[in-house]
């Protein structure tokens, strides 16, 4: 997927919902998406259609319209979106400082287990190398 999230606006949460489902499940129709969205918080098929319509417009899904149901998928990977919305938290909180953010992340959530503490290591001692 080519990398388009530079000049895509920030998704809201529920359009955050929507982009887990399609990149959970890749390409959807309306209908699937509904169904999915509706294990998460309750809503109608006329919302979901509406949302994605939403999204079509602002560029975060595309919509294949060849067959009588369409079909989304996500414009933008979850690794984009993460990237992006990390960045600017990064410079919007913590000035930039990527050391900040990792340390005010690590000191506010629950004991990391010995396996989280490996993968921090392992990624520590990679861009070291670097």
């Amino acid at each position: 997927m080519a990398s388009k999230s530079g000049n895509l606006p920030r998704p809201t949460r529920t359009e955050l919902n929507i982009l887990g489902i399609l990149w959970d499940r890749g390409d959807c129709t309306v209908r699937e998406v509904h169904e999915a969205l509706n294990e998460q918080e309750h809503s109608g098929y006329t919302t979901a259609l509406k949302m994605l319509q939403v999204m079509h417009q602002k560029g975060l899904v595309e919509r294949d319209d060849s067959n009588r149901a369409h079909v989304y998928r996500a414009v933008v990977s979850k690794s984009e979106t993460q990237t992006s919305f990390l960045s600017d938290l990064t410079n919007r909180l913590f000035d930039g400082s990527t050391s900040q953010l990792v340390l005010q992340a690590l000191g506010n959530s629950p004991k990391a287990d010995q396996a989280q503490l490996d993968k921090i290591q392992a990624l520590l001692s990679e861009i070291e190398e670097n």
